[in-house]
């Protein structure tokens, strides 16, 4: 089990307790969080699962590979802490997590 914290764009924060079969995404779907979409259900088919990854957790979380790398360019306002969250599996490692939204999907 981990603890993530979901900032909104706006300030709005979701605090929650997530398993290891759940990715960032599915998480944030199956609890409201609005700044994530989902459309392609994660399978990095798309980019509006984007978020920003709390920089003291990035080496936590596999590299980006290409596939994901190649949707990250059609993400909004894409930093070199973009992810897509769908990519983003849950682990004990990752307790403690902050990720933040963008503004807009797309």
């Amino acid at each position: 089990m981990a603890l993530i914290k979901y900032i909104e764009a706006d300030g709005r924060e979701y605090q929650l307790e997530l398993s290891s079969t759940d990715t960032v995404m599915t998480g944030a779907l199956d609890n409201g969080v609005e700044g994530i979409i989902g459309e392609c259900g994660g399978i990095c088919g798309c980019a509006t699962c984007h978020v920003y990854i709390d920089p003291e957790y990035i080496d936590k979380i596999p590299e980006v590979d290409f596939m994901e790398e190649s949707r990250l360019n059609f993400a909004v306002d894409k930093k070199a802490n973009s992810r897509l969250s769908c990519q983003i599996n849950i682990t004990d490692d990752l307790d403690g997590m902050v990720v933040r939204l963008p503004e807009r999907q797309y």
